[in-house]
């Protein structure tokens, strides 16, 4: 690749990264699940397109040959210069962010819950959480703070699932037909039979847990049974709890 389109490239991948209207994935499972949702992938680039077919052969079958088709090769050097931490798998790529719908997704009639998570400060840990429930086929993701919930950081985190389910930052809790249920140490013992289809699960973060005011509008609290001396789970975890332990 000439020098001057190694240059162009390292330059809109750094501005994909502050631009509120892209996503950057990061990896080959990130670029996977963007184009198993229906992601609007604008470019991809693969510093071993070989190795990303065999890839793509194994683990996403059922994409065929688009995953790498739709890369184009890039020397490893150049791609290195494209993201902080270059993945292991040797793929990024620049798709459009979604437009969310959030009366629709706080509509939507199934019994799945909608994750609110209040202020949250990881990024890893917020894409961890879109992650868990993706595969927990919740209704939502809504974040409130000043973390962005689709930085590329939270993107990693989640191996590009922000696809598959609706995924917005949010200044304050909107009104909706849902019960707000916090998950609160002092709360209840989680009874997942007890929780209400289509609630907004509430989560705060490891140290502070939920706000006051919050709590305050919460309908109930729930708290996650523990042993004697363990003070808090990991954000993620806390969620992958909650969650699963409803679909039983």
């Amino acid at each position: 690749m000439p020098a001057s389109d190694a240059a162009a490239l390292v330059r809109r991948y750094r501005t994909a990264r502050r631009d509120p209207e892209l996503a950057v994935l990061e990896g080959f499972h990130a670029l996977k699940h963007a184009l198993r949702f229906g992601a609007e992938v604008l470019e991809a680039v693969a510093a071993d397109r070989e190795g990303l077919r065999e890839l793509a052969a194994e683990l996403a079958p059922d994409l065929g040959e688009s995953l790498a088709e739709r890369t184009a090769p890039v020397d490893p050097e150049v791609l290195a210069e494209l993201v902080p931490q270059a993945p292991r798998t040797g793929v990024v790529a620049i798709a459009r962010r979604p437009k969310v719908d959030l009366g629709a997704a706080l509509a939507d009639p199934r019994p799945a819950p909608v994750v609110l998570l209040e202020d949250p400060r990881s990024m890893g840990n917020m894409g961890a959480c879109v992650r868990v429930a993706a595969a927990a086929d919740a209704a939502a993701v809504l974040t409130t703070g000043p973390n962005d919930p689709w930085h590329p950081d939270a993107l990693r985190g989640a191996a590009g699932l922000h696809f598959a389910l609706p995924v917005a930052g949010v200044e304050q809790l909107p009104e909706s037909d849902r019960s707000l249920v916090a998950i609160d140490p002092g709360g209840e013992d989680l009874r997942p039979a007890e929780l209400p289809p289509r609630a907004i699960l509430a989560f705060g973060t490891e140290r502070y847990g939920l706000s006051d005011a919050l709590l305050e509008r919460a309908d109930a609290r729930v708290g996650i049974p523990m042993r004697t001396g363990v003070s808090s789970l990991n954000l993620a975890t806390a969620v992958a709890a909650v969650l699963f332990a409803q679909r039983l």
